[in-house]
């Protein structure tokens, strides 16, 4: 295992969680990591599927304990960041050559500096033609360089991704945004001055045999593992608010391009990725409607079916109570999915864990607002 910080779970429990990293996303559940770890420890399993891996923190984490991970997720930039974390099996030291060499590459301006990039012009508006930019154009400058130095280098799968994911680490951290990309900050962040400054990713060696996916979530549900860790992008349960705003596709449009530098059409004012727009793109999983002949939500819908394919004894659930579900509704779908071994409120603020197996507490606990829940569920063999 390799060992990261000591977190107290309990007063006489502490758990050691491995370091990752990742970009500033929405679904990030770096917070939960712990708990995570904690309540899959307690279970016999030995090969996971995260099958929502999004910035691929939760695979990395189960990777360095020691846990052999299917790490799947239908964006392409999380497919780059499971090659690069679970992958590779270099120490970093081994790409240190690559990235000198991708930061010692030329700024050129090119086609992200035409759509992504602004100018500080001596204020500090991110407005340039009527369009906001994530970016200063000093920065952009360099990230048309440098993808087209990747390309260039015809890099085997696993450098290209470990060159990708520095990329993209390193533009996260000088961008002007709030943590997505479709709407931008009014004026220019101080990190965006900074220069984008690659570093080679956080890899490490192992001798795990681990697979990355870009698939459907259904049609990896069989995919043999112990234990199916659940955390699907659960649409708002706000009704005022438009579907657009919880597809996942929209909000990391520019990490899309740069893993396929595609030069894609774009529109509206934060240069959307067309792919992205809302009567193409999304998960089922944030669907906002309801399903007219069974009244029920078809986000709600696909949870139960999702835990029916899963072909695994145990299955670990995220759920916030912010999303579409209500408690007694998904109380009934786990219920009748296998045995509902544990539940773990999570509160962020308090900074503690409550445990609630064996009882329904939760269901009158998930009324409050912003409550995150962990479900473990046992489905025996009667379930395979």
């Amino acid at each position: 295992m390799i060992r990261g910080s000591t977190i107290p779970l309990f007063d006489d429990c502490a758990l050691d969680i491995p370091e990752t990293e990742g970009i500033k996303y929405a679904g990030s559940k770096l917070k939960l990591i712990p708990h995570i770890l904690d309540t899959i420890s307690k279970t016999s399993a030995k090969t996971v599927l995260d099958g929502f891996s999004g910035s691929t923190r939760v695979s990395q984490s189960l990777a360095k304990s020691g846990y052999e991970v299917v790490c799947n997720d239908m964006a392409v930039w999380s497919e780059v960041f499971g090659t690069c974390y679970l992958l590779s099996r270099k120490p970093a030291h081994a790409y240190t050559d690559l990235i000198e060499e991708l930061n010692a590459t030329r700024p050129i301006e090119g086609w992200f500096t035409n759509y992504y990039g602004g100018h500080a012009n001596g204020g500090n508006s991110t407005q340039s033609n009527g369009f906001k930019r994530p970016w200063q154009i000093h920065n952009t400058m360099k990230l048309d360089g440098i993808r087209n130095r990747i390309d260039e280098l015809c890099l085997s799968p696993i450098e290209e991704s470990v060159a990708l994911t520095s990329l993209i680490l390193a533009l996260d951290k000088v961008d002007s945004t709030l943590g997505h990309y479709v709407s931008y900050l009014k004026e220019w962040s101080p990190r965006s001055y900074k220069e984008l400054c690659l570093e080679v990713p956080k890899v490490f060696e192992h001798d795990l045999e681990h697979m990355v996916l870009r698939k459907d979530v259904f049609d990896v549900a069989g995919s043999g593992v112990d234990l199916a860790y659940y955390d699907p992008p659960y649409g708002s349960n706000n009704e005022k608010m438009p579907p657009s705003r919880v597809r996942y596709a929209s909000y990391y449009h520019p990490w899309t391009t740069i893993c396929l530098n595609d030069k894609p059409d774009v529109f509206g004012k934060a240069n959307r990725r067309s792919d992205t727009s809302d009567k193409i793109s999304g998960s089922v999983f944030e669907e906002f409607r309801k399903n007219s002949a069974s009244g029920r939500y078809v986000a709600v819908e696909a949870i139960e079916k999702l835990i029916q394919k899963t072909r695994a004894e145990w299955v670990l659930l995220s759920y916030s109570s912010t999303g579409r579900s209500t408690a007694a509704e998904l109380n009934n779908i786990l219920k009748n999915n296998g045995e509902l071994v544990e539940v773990r409120k999570i509160d962020y603020q308090k900074n503690v864990m409550a445990n609630m197996k064996w009882t329904n507490e939760w269901i009158r606990e998930s009324e409050q607002k912003n409550q995150e829940f962990l479900f473990l569920i046992n489905k025996g063999t009667s379930h395979q």
